[in-house]
């Protein structure tokens, strides 16, 4: 027997200038607006809370040390005020919830994706495994303990950001996990047109190649925003464009019609039944593959700083090894 979740794919513009729990509040009221439409998975672009780091696409490194600094100051703590407040509107609508955050690890920035239950519980924190470009001078990379799929009120839930798309090898490594709902998020509002038609076949590829539903979203900057974060008109043109919040059906399919400009939401019933239709033809982990051939190594274990070797208990980074 088939089953229908209702997704949405969620494309708004943060709140700067202020400490970051304006833009919090605002995805609250987003779950609970999509929930008065019935909608059980929400997904929100890249690094959304507080914001994507624009300033460092359109500035070079030494002059953007000071908006680094703020977005440290404003970046989020897992847990803390901010997971605590989506978890609570997660489990007051009964919605799975994919959102992107600047999360701080002590002195260290990541673009890390969250995945809350409808129980409002945090299945799993992932962050980004490569920056990519001007991203490097502001994240710190991720390892392998994210690259997981995770059972939720929804299904099998996977989750990539932006450029992690074109590493064939994550992607697959959620494929092997038989993700039935594969959420992407990328930034919006940069590079132009090119980014948003890149963006659609690479979600919709993935869509086939994995034999899964995907629900991307992107962000969204107003013509005041855009001139607020570049101050230089001639530095605007870099920072519109590149919007395609979309969901995608196991067969390729466009589901509704994607939200290229503006604030919005794009909504789809998923029927679970396209999953079984489409792999039925093409299994890429399944009966598509040769692993006598072809297999892919995934080492899981979390990036460690320190590995101590004797009896003791376990302190921050450090591994006690036998």
């Amino acid at each position: 027997m088939s089953r229908i979740v209702r997704a949405a794919a969620i494309q708004i513009s943060p709140v700067l200038g202020d400490d970051g729990s304006g833009t919090a509040r605002k995805v609250c009221q987003s779950i609970r607006d999509a929930a008065e439409r019935g909608v059980n998975l929400a997904v929100f672009p890249e690094t959304f809370v507080p914001y994507y780091p624009y300033f460092s696409f359109i500035q070079p490194a030494f002059r953007f040390g000071g908006e680094h600094l703020a977005l440290y100051e404003r970046a989020v703590v897992i847990p803390g005020p901010v997971t605590g407040m989506v978890a609570e509107a997660a489990r007051e609508t009964g919605m799975v919830v994919v959102l992107g955050v600047n999360e701080r690890d002590h002195g260290t920035l990541y673009n890390t994706q969250i995945i809350f239950d409808a129980t409002g519980e945090i299945l799993l924190r992932r962050r980004k495994i490569t920056p990519t470009y001007h991203e490097r001078m502001v994240w710190g990379q991720g390892d392998g303990a994210g690259l997981k799929v995770v059972d939720s009120a929804v299904g099998r839930i996977g989750a990539l950001a932006c450029w992690e798309h074109y590493n064939p090898l994550a992607r697959y490594a959620l494929m092997t996990q038989h993700e039935e709902i594969h959420c992407a998020q990328f930034p919006g509002s940069l590079v132009g047109q090119i980014f948003a038609d890149q963006m659609e076949v690479t979600i919709r590829h993935h869509a086939l190649e994995s034999g899964c539903f995907v629900v991307n979203a992107t962000g969204w900057l107003t013509d005041e925003q855009i001139s607020q974060v570049a101050g230089d008109p001639a530095l605007e043109g870099p920072l519109r464009g590149g919007c395609f919040t979309a969901i995608v059906s196991p067969e390729g399919k466009l589901l509704g019609t994607p939200l290229t400009e503006g604030e919005g939401m794009v909504i789809a019933d998923l029927d679970f039944a396209l999953i079984t239709k489409r792999k039925r033809m093409m299994d890429s982990v399944g009966h598509y593959a040769r692993p006598e051939l072809l297999s892919l190594l995934v080492d899981r274990r979390p990036a460690r700083t320190v590995h101590a070797y004797g009896p003791g208990a376990e302190l921050g980074g450090m591994e006690i090894l036998p």
